[in-house]
């Protein structure tokens, strides 16, 4: 008997978690996260700049943009065709990317964040968690 009134204590302090950490995040609207990735920094920038202003337009909070690590990719090309294989030019591509977290999004703020127009070598990811 002892064993189930502690029982029942202990899935009562449970409930009492779960209401308080439901009551920390009040969910109005679904969170959207916004992966950006562009060759150039300044195209990423100005894509960012957008995104956030349209976002804050709509009045919805947001979070970012957050740097993420740029990707760099390496490329040695042999100079000459047959010989000579120590002459080689090399080349590089970096990949920068930034990522922005949109929270409470309404369905008029997605609907304007997929209306957007932004620069081409741009690439935008838009995942609704």
């Amino acid at each position: 008997m002892f064993f189930n009134v502690r029982f029942t204590m202990s899935q009562a302090t449970e409930n009492k978690t779960k209401a308080k950490k439901e009551e920390n995040n009040p969910e109005v609207g679904s969170k959207l996260r916004v992966k950006i990735k562009a060759y150039d920094h300044k195209i990423i920038d100005g894509a960012t700049k957008t995104i956030i202003d349209t976002a804050e337009r709509n009045n919805v909070k947001v979070v970012g943009p957050v740097p993420l690590p740029t990707s760099k990719n390496k490329y040695s090309v042999n100079r000459a065709t047959f010989v000579h294989k120590t002459a080689q030019e090399q080349y590089e591509m970096r990949t920068h990317k930034r990522l922005i977290d949109i929270l409470n999004a309404t369905p008029k703020a997605i609907d304007a964040l997929m209306n957007l127009n932004l620069p081409s070598g741009v690439d935008v990811e838009i995942k609704m968690m």
